[in-house]
């Protein structure tokens, strides 16, 4: 493979500022000089040119193969892309994150999606029907681990809902991570100005040790109680006495729920 790639940088002599970065071999770094073009780095180095100057060119890595130079040339662009003339992104643009995004973490960057157990929990405070409709799952009370099992969740992460006794009843994609159930809306609306068959779910909610904290989830498909789909742990199906596990090591769980949904699990906690 060929190794005769360089990156190159493009700087203004009245400045000193970098404003365009790209890959080539031989003589392509002084190409753009002749550049008759309407872009905006053929502008600038015309304007440089006319006040009889003449742009620093500057080798920044050579020796490198064509995809190694592409990806040296995507990465600089990346990081100062805000102030430079290049017009493409760079040849591996979609594997970088979006620029202004360190303040929240993204999924593929900071962490990759999982696919998960979460265990309904339906009883004195909770149901099924409710969670379907508004689009929720929930955990909390007295014990501290339940409410980090649910808020450990995060946005894209896919969820295969189980209710005790019954089976899987239903798959989703997490849409917000989970918040105390106060702050929890459905529509715009406070999720207690709903007609909830469990109107317990709001107790305890002014003490945030002991509240509900609510997961938003995007429902793919659903199923009512009776129609969920019953395990055989004799054939390997895995439902732990948890609010939340993870079934990325569990591919006889992930089969049996993608056969009975009809959904990829693996394709969703990817693509969404």
């Amino acid at each position: 493979m060929s190794s005769n790639y360089y990156v190159y940088v493009y700087i203004d002599p009245r400045s000193y500022e970098e404003f365009y970065y790209g890959k080539g071999k031989g003589s392509r770094k002084d190409a753009h000089l002749s550049d008759v073009s309407d872009s905006a780095k053929a502008a600038r180095i015309k304007d440089i040119q006319n006040e009889g100057e003449r742009p620093i060119i500057r080798v920044i890595a050579s020796g490198l193969t064509e995809h190694e130079a592409l990806m040296v040339e995507t990465t600089l662009i990346w990081k100062l892309g805000r102030t430079l003339d290049n017009i493409a992104s760079g040849h591996f643009v979609s594997r970088f994150r979006k620029p202004n995004t360190y303040h929240k973490e993204l999924a593929h960057f900071d962490f990759e999606n999982g696919i998960y157990y979460v265990n309904v929990g339906e009883g004195e405070s909770r149901n099924w029907d409710d969670c379907r409709k508004f689009g929720f799952l929930t955990a909390g009370g007295d014990n501290p681990s339940w409410r980090k099992q649910i808020s450990s969740l995060v946005e894209g992460d896919v969820v295969a809902a189980y209710l005790k006794g019954r089976g899987y009843v239903g798959v989703g994609r997490v849409r917000h991570r989970a918040v105390p159930y106060s702050q929890f809306l459905y529509g715009g609306v406070p999720l207690g100005a709903h007609d909830l068959v469990q109107p317990n779910l709001s107790h305890d909610a002014a003490d945030l040790e002991t509240c509900e904290y609510i997961v938003s989830v995007d429902w793919r498909v659903t199923v009512p109680r009776e129609e969920a789909k019953r395990i055989s742990k004799k054939k390997g199906h895995y439902a732990p006495q948890r609010i939340r596990a993870s079934l990325d090591d569990q591919p006889v769980t992930i089969a049996f729920v993608e056969e009975a949904f009809d959904v990829d699990l693996r394709s969703l906690a990817d693509n969404g």
